[in-house]
């Protein structure tokens, strides 16, 4: 009898550690894939053939304009917003697409309208969740002042900063420089500068 006692003793020891053990087998599933998506998400967050989708508001400021007596221009700070798409060839080279706008008021009442459009090449710095692309773009831009029209070159170099909320989603502060020459036929060149801080949303996919 005293030997019975023993044994059922013991077993009532043994259950708890082998409940435990079962409980930690069943915990570690779970826990390992949020580690290793963690982990994979700072390791290699870009891999050739992504993308991202970037929407862009903010606004512009005229700085310098050549070929304009006394760089009297006129005009005033306005706004401005773009849509743009970025193709990753590696973690860190990306091509890309652009189309944008933007207006500007001047003291009289008149409004410049510029709708620019273009191709761009970047490189991109990480570090952790924190995002440095740097581009340059290229294209035309179609130009509206009263009555007065024009279509011409396009330049636009930028950087900006982003941080990488989650997989999908990162947000960021652009500064673009943009670069606007006219040459009419008249012979009365201008070269417009324009300074652009803004906003960015990027969904990557």
């Amino acid at each position: 009898m005293p030997r019975t006692w023993s044994f059922f003793l013991i077993f009532l020891l043994l259950i708890p550690g082998l409940n435990l053990s079962a409980q930690e087998e069943d915990e570690e599933p779970d826990q390992l894939p949020i580690e290793s998506e963690w982990y994979d998400f700072y390791a290699a967050p870009y891999t050739r053939g992504d993308r991202t989708f970037n929407i862009s508001l903010g606004l512009v400021m005229p700085t310098v304009f050549g070929g304009i007596d006394d760089n009297r221009h006129g005009l005033s700070m306005g706004g401005t917003g773009s849509l743009a798409f970025n193709y990753f060839l590696g973690p860190n080279i990306f091509l890309g697409g652009e189309f944008g706008g933007m207006f500007a008021g001047t003291r009289r009442g008149n409004m410049l309208y510029i709708v620019p459009f273009g191709l761009k090449a970047g490189y991109q710095f990480i570090n952790g969740r924190f995002e440095f692309p740097v581009s340059f773009l290229v294209g035309a831009a179609p130009q509206r002042y009263i009555e007065h029209g024009y279509f011409g070159l396009f330049i636009k170099p930028g950087a900006s900063v982003f941080w990488r909320y989650n997989p999908d989603w990162s947000f960021g502060l652009n500064t673009n420089w943009w670069l606007v020459p006219q040459w009419p036929a008249n012979g009365n060149n201008a070269f417009g500068n324009f300074l652009e801080l803004s906003l960015s949303a990027r969904f990557h996919f």
